[in-house]
């Protein structure tokens, strides 16, 4: 009988290519605020929710309210953009997602991106299918790198952690999928292929780090559980 897995899903960066859309709502937000805005600060967001980015990383404010103001701005902002100009995708994400479901694979996005975002994605790209369970940022009280997100995301495909592999394109990503017991897979969209062969803690070193889904199948995926 064959081992039953179950496939998580990071969302920006590993299914959507969605940086740049991210990017230039923060810029937005910033210019609308009269807000400073660091040079190269978005590396420094991956992985991260708005609360912590705008008060703890740009510390734009210390009041929650303020900060939760301007999250949903941003937000708002993020979503007339992909609305007005479209979302691209990572290079065979959509076809790989789809190969899952047709191998029976349970499948899941465990993503610090609000679900409105989400499902707006989803939609514009014609995915509102593909996926068994969605869990957002508002599903858990923490992100990234903490496992929250991706134990519950195995618990809605009814699984153990363990028996799921995690994609993600971040840091706090691929901490929060070790922390959660899952095999990682790391994605050189947003990090190079080298920064993931580079990491020496344990936690931070993915299984496999693969450039995009391209040449990626089922039958890779299931390979890693039987290593």
């Amino acid at each position: 009988m064959e081992k039953i897995i179950g496939a998580l899903f990071d969302w920006d960066g590993v299914v959507a290519d969605s940086g740049a859309a991210h990017e230039a709502s923060w810029k937005e937000l910033a210019k609308l605020n009269g807000l400073p805005l660091p040079e190269g600060f978005f590396k420094s967001t991956f992985g991260k929710r708005n609360l912590e980015i705008i008060m703890d990383i740009l510390r734009w404010t210390p009041d929650p309210s303020e900060a939760q103001r301007l999250s949903d701005q941003k937000e708002e902002i993020y979503r007339a953009g992909i609305a007005k100009n479209g979302l691209p995708t990572i290079r065979g994400a959509v076809a790989f997602v789809r190969a899952l479901k047709s191998a029976g694979i349970p499948r899941a996005v465990g993503s610090s991106t609000p679900r409105k975002n989400l499902e707006q994605a989803l939609k514009a790209l014609g995915m509102e299918g593909d996926f068994d369970a969605l869990v957002t940022s508002e599903d858990v009280e923490r992100g990234k790198p903490a496992p929250d997100v991706y134990i519950k995301a195995a618990c809605r495909l009814g699984l153990d952690p363990r028996e799921c592999a995690v994609f993600e394109d971040s840091l706090a990503g691929i901490v929060a999928a070790a922390r959660a017991g899952a095999k990682k897979i790391a994605l050189s969209t947003t990090n190079p292929k080298g920064f993931w062969e580079a990491r020496e803690n344990p936690e931070e070193k993915p299984d496999l780090a693969i450039p995009d889904f391209s040449d990626f199948s089922p039958e890779n995926l299931r390979k890693i559980f039987a290593d």
